[in-house]
């Protein structure tokens, strides 16, 4: 997930979906890999959208100044050909970083019998990355990462849901 807000009592954390759907609980772990429990603050299944909470007084501060809130940007300013940053959770690891180029933007793709209009990208997006963050250069979230394409015919097809397409859902 991608912590996007906090306010006075919660630590606000975006992520697909998918990815908590059917949770009875979820935990969150943070960089330093301090876990907490999250709450569902809202769900967007159609654009595969999730909001959770983390409560402020169950971090300590030494958590706290290990994070940052990121600071979404523009998607619709992004160029096919521009380099991208993914970061995610690849296969539950623990944090990971791929890079790759904004292979398409605009690109329909069916998920689950809902239509979605994402950006395409070859930076490598795989299990556990869902619902991390596609920056630009500049370090701001572009996307939010959702979907790879997996066939043996196919490589390097990942999706993320623009974020300027879904700031208001946020």
């Amino acid at each position: 997930g991608i912590i996007v807000g906090k306010n006075d009592s919660e630590l606000l954390v975006v992520t697909n979906n998918h990815v908590i759907d059917g949770a009875n609980t979820i935990k969150v772990t943070l960089i330093d890999d301090t876990e907490a429990a999250a709450v569902v603050k809202g769900t967007a299944p159609s654009t595969d959208l999730a909001v959770v909470a983390i409560p402020l007084k169950d971090l300590s501060e030494e958590t706290m100044g290990a994070i940052k809130i990121a600071e979404l940007g523009n998607s619709n300013d992004i160029k096919v050909g521009e380099m991208v940053v993914a970061i995610g959770n690849a296969l539950g690891y623990g944090q990971s970083v791929t890079v790759g180029y904004i292979s398409a933007k605009d690109r329909e793709v069916t998920v689950d019998n809902t239509k979605m209009t994402l950006l395409q990208t070859d930076a490598a997006i795989n299990p556990g990355n869902s619902g991390g963050a596609l920056l630009n250069l500049e370090g701001e979230v572009i996307g939010i990462n959702s979907v790879k394409y997996a066939d043996e015919d196919v490589e390097g097809m990942c999706f993320a849901i623009p974020v300027s397409n879904v700031k208001d859902i946020i």
